[in-house]
């Protein structure tokens, strides 16, 4: 909605698929660190698999989370910073947006002049995961539990944010509070100058 009203957009998780192609010095360590059972027939790496592989428990309860994030966070940041850095040089002013789950858990919150949570309820997130996996509601629920487990609560990032949009409502209140938002953002680049 952001990019909608004029900011540029840079999403983690593109980020992060790129680096984890063929032939990347990310999918190399990573297919290093969680073996070759992480990838499809085609030599890729399965999302699915990986997550298997990442968030399931072992016998001691521990999942393999920190060891995927210290070989992807760097070579996402990376890559964040120079996307960033480019914004700046072609437009000094520009509102830049690095859409990223897990920037505190990075570590890089400081990375950013401001930084905005965006949250809906438990039982939403769960039917949307559902529905964008095409998966059963309980299956979804599972699955964001797991990864909820490797992520720090909403209330954390709220209390370290300096906007919150909450998506639980319609689509209208949530486009409402964008616009909003970005007259800020607008607003606060302008006085920058």
């Amino acid at each position: 909605m952001l990019a909608a009203f004029g900011a540029h957009l840079i999403q983690a998780d593109h980020i992060a698929h790129e680096l984890m192609q063929p032939g990347q010095p990310v999918f190399h360590e990573v297919v290093r660190h969680f073996g070759h059972a992480i990838l499809d027939r085609d030599g890729r790496v399965s999302r699915p698999k990986l997550a298997e592989a990442v968030f399931s428990p072992d016998k001691h309860g521990a999942t393999r989370v920190e060891e995927l994030n210290k070989i992807v966070h760097p070579a996402v940041i990376r890559r964040q910073d120079e996307w960033m850095e480019e914004q700046g040089r072609v437009d000094p002013h520009a509102i830049a947006v690095v859409e990223a789950a897990l920037i505190f858990e990075a570590g890089a919150a400081e990375r950013f002049d401001r930084l905005v949570v965006v949250t809906c309820s438990e039982e939403q997130r769960v039917q949307r995961f559902a529905e964008r996996l095409k998966i059963d509601v309980d299956t979804a629920r599972r699955e964001v539990e797991r990864r909820k487990a490797a992520q720090w609560p909403d209330s954390a990032k709220i209390k370290k944010a300096d906007f919150v949009i909450d998506n639980s409502g319609s689509l209208d209140s949530t486009q409402a509070q964008v616009r909003n938002l970005f007259a800020t953002l607008r607003k606060q680049a302008e006085l920058s100058r």
